[in-house]
């Protein structure tokens, strides 16, 4: 006879049941009902969820209440009074605290059984070999900057035998959501086979920004005012000497007291501490309704990918709900000559060898296809490994300084060699091949 306990889970797991222990209409091609299949869920599949937010605190309810026990999750910020207006998880007491434990602590409390890790980190404190253990990673983020590094990262995994046929073992599946107000995208990415982020980056919103002429002498709004102070009093005033962190609130507090004093000065109200840590942080306001329903999107396609009950969503959803409710599914498809997937190095096409150095910068950074944020230059061309500048490091880059205002051909650099470049939206150097594209020219002349 089953005790009181067992029937009590068998009543808790009954929905999941009649999903995996039975076949349907609906159903993958492969999958095969089973009891074993709600086992492997509970006891074995681990999940990562990036991000303990506004979607990662929905994503880690529903991926608990759909029975997943063994759940990590990784998030490097603090609770903020702000939060609590969507992020559910967190009360008033929990203000200051670590978004990834209070999180953890909650739902393992709240569902009995469940098993959540918290990591208080930045996702690039991890190594590969931490990644490696997790079947699914989920993502619930608000940077591009790193989404575009997991999934380089998950790429870079990737291997591959001596004919190049990927080894499918090596794969691990990223779901990525992601919300802007009313609208929201849910994505099922298969590292080496569909669209990587790197594949549609052109899709992502780009940043507001301000003509640098109105910042400096005709501010009309409180964002030009922090514009002001963060592009220009920053580098200059600025008592620590480093680069601007978001998540610092010495730092926040430093711009909000100098954009509070420009403001007054033109007579421009409206500048807030939040204001100006969305305006730093290119934060976009948050609306609880629609992380909910992108969480649950994204959280039913991990149960997907992980029993193989259903065909998983190919490959990208998009969510619309300021005009009435408008929701479409299509497939995006991989770029043959993308950055991060294609396997091989993106050509990057420039005049010719009088071109600066600073050129090649300035598109890696402007340029849709790389988008990057501060690049750092390498090259083996003329026979040893020479570093043509590098910003990250002070040392370094007061030592590389000149070669921006070097021209190509000064630098040894001719079309078609390889340039390796290292940048925050990937965990590694990527390989990009210089172009002339006025050699045909002067050969056809000649």
């Amino acid at each position: 006879m089953p005790s009181d306990s067992q029937d009590v889970t068998n009543q808790r797991w009954a929905h999941l049941r009649k999903v995996l222990e039975r076949s349907g209409p609906f159903c993958h091609p492969d999958f095969e009902p089973s009891t074993e299949t709600l086992s492997f869920l509970m006891s074995s599949c681990k999940i990562l969820v990036i991000g303990a937010g506004g979607l990662g605190c929905e994503l880690l309810k529903d991926l608990a209440l759909m029975g997943f026990r063994e759940i990590h999750v990784i998030d490097m910020d603090t609770i903020d009074l702000s939060n609590l207006n969507r992020q559910f998880l967190f009360r008033r007491n929990d203000i200051g605290q670590s978004k990834a434990e209070v999180a953890a602590r909650f739902v393992n409390a709240r569902v009995p059984g469940c098993n959540v890790t918290p990591h208080f980190k930045k996702i690039q404190d991890f190594d590969e070999s931490f990644y490696r253990q997790f079947h699914i990673v989920v993502c619930g983020l608000d940077s591009i900057v790193a989404r575009r590094w997991i999934n380089a990262l998950l790429v870079s995994m990737l291997t591959y035998d001596n004919e190049g046929a990927l080894d499918q073992s090596s794969i691990i599946p990223m779901v990525d959501g992601g919300t802007e107000g009313f609208k929201g995208n849910a994505r099922v990415i298969l590292p080496g086979i569909t669209a990587c982020i790197e594949c549609t980056l052109d899709l992502y919103p780009p940043q507001i920004t301000y003509p640098l002429c109105t910042i400096a002498n005709t501010p009309r709004l409180p964002e030009h005012c922090i514009e002001y102070v963060k592009l220009i009093q920053w580098p200059k005033e600025n008592p620590w000497d480093v680069s601007i962190d978001g998540d610092d609130p010495m730092h926040i507090n430093w711009i909000f007291e100098k954009a509070s004093e420009r403001a007054s000065q033109f007579g421009i109200q409206g500048v807030t501490y939040r204001l100006v840590q969305g305006v730093v942080k290119n934060i976009i306001p948050a609306v609880a309704s629609t992380n909910a329903v992108i969480a649950a999107a994204c959280a039913t396609e991990v149960f997907k990918i992980a029993t193989s009950c259903c065909v998983p969503l190919n490959n990208y959803m998009v969510l619309n709900v300021v005009d009435g409710i408008y929701t479409y599914t299509y497939e995006a498809e991989r770029k043959e000559d993308c950055l991060i997937c294609s396997q091989k190095p993106k050509v990057l096409e420039i005049v010719d060898a009088n071109a600066k150095l600073q050129e090649v910068l300035d598109i890696l950074c402007a340029d849709p296809a790389f988008q990057m944020k501060a690049p750092g230059i390498t090259t083996s061309a003329g026979g040893k490994v020479r570093t043509l500048y590098m910003s990250k490091v002070a040392s370094i880059e007061k030592q590389t300084r000149d070669n921006l205002k070097k021209s190509l051909d000064e630098l040894g650099l001719f079309d078609g060699c390889e340039l390796f470049v290292a940048d925050d939206t990937t965990p590694n150097t990527v390989t990009i091949k210089l172009s002339f594209t006025n050699t045909c020219v002067e050969m056809q002349e000649l």
